[in-house]
């Protein structure tokens, strides 16, 4: 008979409301509810309660979005979600999946890439900005229209630097001039700004509507105000030119940005508009990342003092005080990632090759991989592996607890770029030579050779894209393109279904 609030469940030598007795099984968890289903029948009924197993779900991190109603068995949703991440997880060790070029070839040479959340933002020496939503895989990707004044009849400026949020995308050109777009609303930017001299660093909040710029000795922090004008929130004066620059997430009030100027690490608040959080003469900062409520930085030292070599240290944003000093290396650290790595855990890279993952409660590296052939440019990691970019041009796929290779792709130029998630990894090979001899016959012919051009990645390792019935990048190329060669990735050719 089916069990209700008001039927007692036997509970060994006492009898208890089933209200009650599902607050007991609230406690346990997958394998403990499986075992007691195999009690009795009450217990089963009892064991497999949807609020239970909705609860795990949540508890997981699955399905948050979901309410109790919209699924009629949360025990094989749970099970299914399993699947699918066991599935992602072989798929990404055998690279297993479907990997597309976003390429425009109109834009000549690549200057700058990045993404949030598979929506990739690209600027070029044409001066156009380029977006893609890498999420579905016919998706046409609009030009984002620049702001035309009277008299630009002559070429754009390049672009400098581009950012993209769930919400924005902002672009700066090599003139000091930055736009910025909404996502929502068509291609004509929202708003625009002007710096005298160019941009140093550009950063934009990882969530809502904040961009900042860094220009001579000048760091501007803008966002709209109630009403959603755009305005200059806070102007900085600093004393050195800065080479890294970032909003701190998460902040209620007035923003907060991090900016490394040579060898000098600035706290810029509304409230203290000079604070130094870090300084020692003549160690120049060579990387920065910021979290919520830390920063992390590279400090090199120049080896007059033997006993202390390059370090990546760790501040507390809130007390300004330096919690951690890892890492004794000879090569300067080139990359930080604290932001996107998990919790106490930090991943760096190295200009001695290295890849080093460090756990914040202890000083020393996790561990160290030999990943490189010139030094590492990009890195991340999740909990179980790292993807690392190099000097050299190759994305290296690791196994972090085995310290293991798992898989490499190459392309010409350096790696400046990359991210991912779950089921995708993007991957930008942005070349240093923007001016490449013999790139074009004349200035204003817009092709660029392909080896000069540099060249975007994105990878879809999901096993729901790759149904028979989604049409694979390669099939929708022309067949000159030597895309789906390589090996072990699953790529469907037009030839094969003859």
């Amino acid at each position: 008979s089916f069990q209700n609030e008001i039927n007692e469940v036997p509970f060994f030598d006492i009898r208890l409301p089933y209200e009650l007795a599902l607050k007991i099984f609230q406690y346990l968890g997958k394998t403990e509810l499986g075992r007691c289903a195999q009690v009795s029948r009450t217990w089963k009924l009892l064991a497999e309660d949807e609020v239970l197993w909705y609860r795990l779900c949540q508890q997981e991190g699955y399905l948050l979005d979901m309410s109790i109603s919209d699924h009629s068995c949360w025990k094989l949703a749970l099970k299914n979600c399993h699947a699918r991440e066991r599935a992602l997880k072989t798929n990404w060790k055998n690279r297993i999946g479907a990997v597309s070029q976003l390429q425009y070839e109109l834009g000549k040479i690549l200057c700058d890439v990045h993404s949030c959340d598979g929506v990739v933002i690209a600027g070029y020496t044409s001066g156009e900005v380029r977006l893609w939503d890498t999420r579905t895989w016919d998706y046409t990707a609009p030009i984002l229209e620049p702001v035309h004044g009277p008299g630009d009849a002559g070429p754009q400026p390049r672009v400098s630097f581009v950012r993209i949020n769930s919400s924005l995308a902002v672009a700066a050109y090599e003139d000091g001039t930055v736009s910025v777009w909404s996502l929502m609303f068509g291609r004509e930017p929202i708003h625009h700004y002007q710096h005298n001299q160019r941009i140093q660093a550009l950063a934009l909040g990882s969530e809502g509507a904040t961009v900042a710029t860094a220009s001579g000795f000048e760091v501007k922090v803008e966002s709209p105000n109630d009403r959603g004008f755009w305005q200059t929130t806070e102007t900085f004066e600093i004393q050195k030119l800065v080479n890294f620059l970032n909003l701190v997430p998460d902040v209620t009030g007035s923003p907060v940005t991090v900016a490394a100027a040579d060898d000098i690490v600035y706290l810029l608040k509304a409230e203290d508009p000079g604070k130094i959080l870090h300084s020692v003469y003549g160690q120049p900062v060579t990387c920065l990342d910021v979290s919520a409520h830390e920063a992390a930085f590279g400090v090199k030292t120049f080896g007059w003092l033997l006993n202390e070599p390059n370090q990546i240290l760790l501040y507390n944003l809130e007390t300004s005080q330096c919690l951690k000093k890892m890492g004794n290396s000879m090569g300067d650290f080139t990359c930080v990632n604290l932001q996107n790595s998990p919790p106490d855990m930090l991943v760096t890279g190295n200009k001695d090759r290295r890849v080093r993952v460090f756990d914040l409660r202890r000083s020393e590296s996790l561990c160290s991989l030999y990943a490189h052939q010139l030094g590492v440019s990009a890195v991340q990691m999740d909990d179980w592996k790292i993807v690392s970019g190099g000097e050299e041009g190759l994305v290296c796929v690791w196994d972090q607890r085995m310290g293991t290779k798992l898989w490499e792709m190459h392309a010409r130029h350096p790696v400046r770029h990359l991210w991912f998630n779950s089921h995708s990894l993007i991957t930008a090979n942005i070349p240093d030579d923007k001016t490449p001899r013999g790139a074009s016959i004349t200035d204003d012919d817009l092709t660029a050779h392909r080896k000069h051009r540099g060249i975007i990645y994105a990878y879809e390792f999901s096993v729901d894209q790759l149904a028979v019935e989604s049409v694979l990048p390669i099939c929708r190329s022309s067949y000159d393109e030597v895309t789906g060669y390589n090996y072990n990735i699953g790529l469907a050719v037009p030839y094969d279904n003859i």
